[in-house]
């Protein structure tokens, strides 16, 4: 009769307890940042002019993810978007190539993916009659990882950077190379 009492009893605290668990571990999981910004230096540019910017990202250790241009199409590819503001535009985006690796799940496909650390480049554009000082940028890393076992929900990753626009240069008027003794 005690038993039957304890594990009337017992068993659904337990059951509760399991669940309390896995939910606490739950936000955890859905938080977790399995790519990271290793940060963009500051950069300087002057007006009318365009200036190169490298985005490095480190994936974590054990996980990877998709390429910019998976091996097959319904993998979802890893994208760098950018909100710019008016005065400045963002282009030339160039996507490392992936690295072909096949997984135990199924080991007679390679997929193009990204682990480790890898850099994106791009190119900002500065107009000629943008307002000096600075300006800041947002975009965000959409990505989707994985690891050996299973793949995650897709994850978006804020990007942001300072573009500092200086005052344009003045260009030295050529000298004419004609003699001015020619008639």
């Amino acid at each position: 009769m005690k038993s039957l009492v304890i594990r009337t009893i017992l068993m659904p605290l337990l059951a509760l307890a399991l669940t309390f668990s896995a939910w606490a571990q739950e936000p955890t999981q859905k938080g977790r940042s399995y790519v990271s910004s290793l940060g963009v230096p500051k950069v300087s540019a002057k007006a009318g002019h365009s200036t190169a910017v490298e985005f490095p990202f480190q994936v974590a250790a054990g996980y990877h993810i998709n390429s910019n241009r998976p091996s097959l199409p319904e993998l979802l590819p890893t994208l760098l978007g950018f909100s710019a503001p008016a005065d400045l535009s963002i282009s030339k985006l160039q996507y490392p190539a992936g690295t072909l690796m096949s997984f135990a799940f199924d080991p007679n496909t390679k997929l193009s993916v990204y682990s480790g650390k890898f850099v994106i480049k791009a190119v900002v554009i500065v107009p000629t009659k943008v307002g000096l000082g600075a300006h800041t940028i947002h975009g965000d890393l959409s990505y989707q990882a994985c690891d050996n076992r299973a793949c995650y929900p897709p994850k978006k990753l804020p990007v942001e950077f300072v573009v500092t626009v200086a005052k344009r240069s003045k260009t030295k008027a050529r000298p004419n190379r004609q003699s001015p003794h020619i008639h």
